[in-house]
């Protein structure tokens, strides 16, 4: 059975109307992007990690870090420019390639096994496309109507709720002949072929908008340096060793 050859794309914009470059702001310490990069070569799974990006400054992050640089071209990096234009691109200059996947450099804590696992169920279950979501246990409305419970019942527990999926798009994958032909056919390929969902982790799911995402991104990422989530002790209050 032929192996896949999956390229992973992370894509470097360096204009951005919300942080201004964002991708190269830092958390503790690091650029936020060389955390997508890094967890990319965690995952063993690539054949290539490319920085895509229009801007040549992310060239010289690329060789810092070891991996590859596509050059794409200045109409590309507008604000206006859509995925599917980008991934296109990226498409045509990497045909040898089987799977495309989109590793967000705006989520600094999706880790490699995660990568990896994501993947590994795109390849099982045969799909097309894939976007990552976050579950959500909450009561949602959409046009101000009820999503997931019912206005005329008593208020349910969110433990008994049927959860939402939110795209949290830390991870994007197509297979390279299936989006190319549908791009060529419609101008867009986001959701080509057969489309599926993989749910990550809370930590994962979180991404880096703004300044104030950016800054509570710092804080966790020492935070979780310092202490860790597997050696975290819950603590209470002293009345608690009363029941």
């Amino acid at each position: 059975m032929k192996k896949n050859k999956i390229y992973a794309m992370i894509p470097a914009r360096a204009g951005s109307a919300r942080l201004k470059m964002k991708n190269l702001a830092l958390i503790d310490g690091k650029p936020l992007i060389s955390y997508a990069i890094n967890a990319a070569k965690n995952s063993g799974i690539f054949d290539k990690i490319i920085v895509n990006s229009e801007n040549e400054i992310f060239s010289t992050i690329a060789n810092e870090f070891d991996v590859e640089f596509y050059h794409r071209n200045d109409h590309l990096g507008s604000s206006q420019t859509k995925s599917d234009e980008v991934i296109a691109d990226f498409m045509y200059h990497h045909k040898n390639t089987d799977i495309v996947v989109w590793v967000n450099p705006i989520a600094p804590f999706q880790a490699g096994n995660e990568i990896k696992k994501t993947i590994q169920h795109f390849i099982k279950n045969r799909l097309e496309s894939l976007i990552t979501t976050e579950e959500k246990n909450v009561h949602c409305m959409f046009n101000n109507k009820p999503v997931n419970y019912n206005q005329n019942q008593q208020f349910e527990r969110t433990q008994d709720l049927v959860p939402v999926e939110a795209f949290c798009y830390t991870l994007m994958m197509w297979n390279t002949n299936s989006f190319l032909k549908e791009f060529k056919q419609n101008g867009h390929a986001l959701f080509c072929g057969k489309f599926g969902t993989y749910k990550v982790n809370k930590l994962s799911a979180i991404i880096i908008k703004d300044q104030r995402d950016l800054m509570l991104a710092d804080y966790l990422m020492k935070g979780l340096k310092a202490q860790g989530l597997s050696d975290y002790l819950i603590n209470y209050h002293p009345l608690v060793k009363k029941f």
